[in-house]
């Protein structure tokens, strides 16, 4: 650990951090790149561990219950900059960074996990063979987080540094205003405190009391009910303030994007495939999450192979560097910016090599017991891992939100054709898929999540390698923490039978690798109709990825994207001022921030009261009508409010 000389920090992020930067312009942190400022200390690190434990186990009893992970990132900053401030600590912020970036390591190794490995207790309960341990769900979540790392370290500053201005980063934003926040104080933060009380307070009485309904939907209108049920045609609002925000920083160019997939699937794929007798019958949801949204899932697949394919200078160049630190032609380090340093590509490609050297060992000793099917699985692994990890980290450079699941969820499926080619099928090859698969997962969740962390750091100006470096020990904490709570879960509540942890996705994974290994349909016919319709958006210029995310993502998740994409066009565009209209844009970024903020944090509160036994029904929850026209007034308050704030800024243009 460093001993920094305490260097003033300049307060308040600079102007042109959101913006692409002019001809011959640089981006200046806030901690300046030639000075040095306190960043891994006893007092950050062993903050970030505990974070790291109290985020995995709070993080893996959600996501098994309900199906979502929260972002550990926000509410850890947010903590972070309360006990620095309550203990008046001097030139924190970097040493917050680094604290949030090891805690946060807690979300994104429970997404990994849970969405593959409560697989295997669900197949168990057909097939006893199968057996699960805790030494599996360690290492595969440990391996996992630690090839994320290093296959995303080289594409650092391409993602962080290159494009600078041309993704809007929303959670990364979010977090940084947090983190900022602290440094401003006073006035300055009051916009970020007021809009995180407001969001979170109204996401809090949303999910702990639901007072008004989640999903605003057109099947509460009668013939719009009528459309949804013969023509399989729905529309739907997910009212949450935290997903408000989240559109708002996307912007309005790519929540479009992202809606017109959704839009494409939801009102042309879905009635389409209503028309077939088989699913007459079956809601508009159904037939999405049956069928239509695997159209999404080989859009993102062949996303991932096009991203591949377009950063193969950027790959050549990292090899290559790669290359001449190995041979010793790396140039002298000391020429190189404090804020530019990167993990050396000599330890990194050691590194690398180690961490698949073990990988293999795990994958021969723990779970194959076959050298040749050992090296395939140990292939799709590495091919896969390395392709997508650009995929992963360009969905939450643009939204926010990381198709892991179905990046997954393909996976799967590759894997387990080749495996059964080669003839690892039957309970022995469910094994086998779902380590494999579990370690893809991780891996790709680490991806998007160290791209969240690098730009922090990166608007910030902490150290890249110290936070690299301590990413690997909040891994490790987060894996074992994640093996013990799932074992512990399942002997408590179990994820298969009745009153058993929902584990939605988990289930969506043992539906489809179940019929793979012991015989069944797939359908690759969706999967190549996405993959086409990808190459195709990407030959007319659209962001295939965008759009194929838009695809995948349930339509009451998008819809408020472009709600609050209209709201930033909107109040960014009133004004002939366009120093007013600047001003306006940067204090909605400040509401926003506070109700993803705001949102994330109570999240925890909600989660935690739940895990403890409280449980509340509206008196009125069972009239839908009702609900959703209270829903339809509070969310059009909430929009309401949230404009007339933007627009008052002009006050202080």
């Amino acid at each position: 650990m460093q001993n920094e000389e305490k260097t003033e920090v300049t307060k308040g992020l600079p102007e042109n951090a959101f913006r692409e930067l002019k001809p011959g312009e640089k981006y200046v942190p806030v901690l300046h790149p030639e000075k040095s400022y306190p960043e891994v200390t006893g007092y950050s690190v062993s903050l970030g561990l505990i974070m790291a434990v109290i985020f995995s186990a709070a993080a893996a009893y959600l996501g098994l219950k309900v199906g979502q992970v929260f972002e550990a990132a926000i509410p850890i900053a947010i903590i972070a900059v309360g006990l620095s401030s309550a203990t008046r600590r001097k030139n924190a912020l970097g040493e917050n960074v680094i604290i949030q970036s090891i805690g946060a390591c807690s979300g994104i190794v429970v997404a990994g996990a849970i969405f593959t490995l409560p697989a295997l207790y669900i197949l168990k309960a057909k097939y006893p063979e199968i057996a699960v341990n805790f030494l599996e769900v360690f290492l595969s979540s440990l391996l996992g987080g630690v090839l994320g790392i290093l296959f995303f370290i080289p594409f650092r500053k391409y993602f962080c540094a290159d494009q600078h201005g041309k993704f809007p980063f929303p959670e990364a934003t979010a977090t940084t205003q947090v983190l900022i926040s602290g440094e401003k104080g006073g006035s300055q933060a009051l916009p970020l405190v007021v809009a995180g009380a407001v969001g979170g307070i109204y996401d809090f009485v949303l999910s702990t009391f639901n007072w008004w309904s989640e999903n605003l939907s057109t099947k509460v209108i009668p013939w719009c009910s009528d459309i949804a049920s013969n023509a399989k045609m729905v529309l739907k609002v997910n009212t949450s303030a935290a997903i408000l925000g989240l559109g708002y920083i996307v912007g309005l160019k790519y929540s479009f994007i992202i809606f017109a997939g959704s839009a494409f699937v939801w009102f042309i794929i879905v009635p389409l495939l209503g028309m077939n007798p088989e699913l007459a019958a079956a809601e508009p949801e159904a037939i999405f999450s049956g069928a239509a949204r695997y159209i999404g899932i080989g859009g993102i697949a062949m996303s991932g192979v096009i991203g591949i394919i377009k950063s193969w200078p950027i790959i050549k160049n990292a090899v290559g560097l790669a290359g001449k630190e190995l041979k010793g032609n790396g140039g002298s380090s000391k020429s190189i910016l404090r804020t530019q340093k990167d993990m050396s590509m000599k330890l990194l490609a050691f590194s690398l090599l180690a961490a698949l050297m073990v990988t293999f060992v795990f994958f021969y000793v723990g779970v194959i017991h076959n050298l040749m099917q050992t090296v395939v699985a140990f292939l799709v692994v590495a091919v896969i891992a390395f392709l997508f990890t650009t995929v992963a980290a360009n969905a939450i450079a643009i939204v926010g939100s990381n198709p892991v699941s179905g990046m997954t969820l393909m996976t799967l499926i590759i894997s387990s054709g080749i495996f059964v080619s080669i003839g690892l099928k039957g309970s022995a090859g469910i094994v086998a898929s779902m380590v494999i698969g579990g370690v893809v997962c991780t891996a790709l969740s680490m991806a998007g999540g160290m791209v969240t962390d690098m730009k922090i750091g990166y608007w910030i100006g902490t150290t890249p390698a110290r936070q690299q470096t301590w990413k690997f020990l909040g891994t490790l904490v987060s894996a074992a923490t994640v093996g013990g709570v799932m074992i512990i879960l399942n002997d408590v509540y179990g994820f298969y039978g009745e009153n058993a942890l929902v584990a939605p996705q988990a289930n969506a994974m043992a539906a489809v690798i179940e019929p793979l290994m012991m015989g069944g349909e797939t359908p690759w016919l969706l999967y190549i109709v996405g993959a086409i319709l990808a190459v195709l958006l990407n030959w007319l210029g659209v962001p295939c990825l965008a759009f194929s995310l838009g695809m995948f993502i349930p339509l009451q998740l998008n819809t408020p994207l472009l709600i609050g994409g209209a709201i930033s066009w909107f109040i960014s565009t009133r004004s002939k001022n366009e120093e007013v209209n600047k001003a306006r844009q940067e204090h909605g970024t400040l509401i926003a921030s506070g109700f993803i903020a705001g949102g994330a944090l109570l999240g925890v509160v909600s989660a935690g009261m739940r895990f403890f036994g409280f449980e509340y029904k509206c008196p009125w929850g069972g009239d839908d009508s009702l609900m959703q026209a209270i829903g339809l007034v509070v969310y059009a308050a909430l929009i309401a409010w949230f404009a007339w704030t933007c627009i008052r800024a002009k006050k202080n243009a």
